[in-house]
């Protein structure tokens, strides 16, 4: 076999292998029409962390539309979008402490990006996870499905 064919052969199983490793961050928008360009999130079990790439699509100014990502069990997503209110937009509409956030970025405005990594492991196959934005008001509209996949 010639140095070209060893090279050819490599390239292939190269993009043969790289098709098949899980993706282990995805990107997601928010914008000013407090919608995120995604309704689900599938996590590989592979993958030993994720990460989460926010961008805030819009135009407004954080104070007034500022968006984040939050990622909750299902049952507490309600609660801790209230109980972040009071926290304020310093700290990130996040209950300072709160064990029920499991990862959560800054607020961002637009323009801006921001991103959160997170063990895997804090995820667990047989559990109901949600994504939102803790904005005052956003949760409502700004959320989705987190889930654990093979």
């Amino acid at each position: 076999m010639n140095l070209k064919n060893v090279c050819a052969a490599t390239l292939s199983f190269a993009l043969l292998g790289s098709a098949s490793a899980a993706t282990c961050d995805m990107e997601i928008e928010g914008n000013d029409a407090m919608q995120f360009n995604k309704s689900s999130i599938e996590v590989p079990q592979s993958c030993k962390q994720f990460t989460v790439k926010l961008k805030h699509a819009g135009k407004l100014p954080k104070a007034a539309m500022g968006h984040n990502w939050v990622l909750t069990t299902a049952a507490d997503m309600q609660a801790v979008a209230t109980d972040g209110i009071a926290a304020g937009l310093d700290k990130n509409y996040i209950k300072a402490g709160d064990t029920r956030v499991i990862a959560h970025t800054p607020v961002v405005g637009g323009g801006e990006s921001t991103s959160v990594t997170f063990d895997t492991n804090k995820l667990k196959a047989d559990q109901s996870y949600a994504f939102f934005c803790s904005f005052p008001g956003h949760s409502a509209l700004m959320k989705g499905t987190v889930k654990l996949t093979k």
